[in-house]
């Protein structure tokens, strides 16, 4: 059905595309939207960049999607307060590490804010050809340079184009309702 906005503003309707400000409708929470996305299973990946002094940092994130195959483009979100958003801002690139089912532990690991991380976990680091920090024996990696970013919330949306893939064998690592899982396929 098509509507003719002016004709139903006129007679009292709004259209869906005006701001929630506008339209008075109460916000959700954090707490209920963090609750709502849940429900929606992902994979896990790394984010991985740069330190200043050429160290790597890695955080785990499940925030990133493809967008184009042509262009190549993916995106990112990053929250404000990260280390990994300065890192990327800076650098104007990443790596993402697609993880596996038996990565679980690199995965809880880099979950940690940065100053948290304790423990003897092994990430076998190395770097690709264009310079991004990849995990040895992940599913996926990507690298990826910046081509736009887009402030929004306590987050950034990068959007950044592949330049270097590399691909594994095996199972992804999930997370669903808060929680990391390992799968079986039959």
């Amino acid at each position: 059905m098509l509507y003719n906005w002016p004709q139903e503003r006129a007679r009292g309707f709004r259209s869906p595309f005006e701001s929630p400000e506008s339209l008075k409708i109460p916000m959700v929470s954090p707490d209920s939207l963090r609750q709502a996305m849940a429900n929606f299973p992902t994979g896990v990946a790394v984010i991985s960049s740069l330190e200043q002094d050429g160290s790597v940092h890695g955080m785990t994130a499940n925030s990133f999607t493809s967008i184009s195959l042509d262009p190549p483009l993916v995106l990112v979100c990053i929250g404000h307060q990260r280390q990994t958003y300065g890192n990327v801002r800076r650098l104007g690139r990443f790596g993402i590490n697609l993880l596996s089912e038996q990565q679980r532990d690199i995965a809880e690991y880099y979950a940690l804010d940065a100053h948290a991380r304790t423990g003897d976990v092994h990430v076998p680091w190395e770097l690709s050809q264009k310079g991004s920090p990849r995990i040895q024996g992940a599913l996926a990696f990507l690298d990826c340079r910046v081509v736009a970013q887009h402030d929004h919330g306590d987050h950034a949306i990068f959007v950044a184009q592949v330049q270097e893939t590399a691909t594994e064998a095996g199972q992804p690592l999930l997370f669903y309702d808060r929680h990391l899982l390992d799968m079986v396929w039959s």
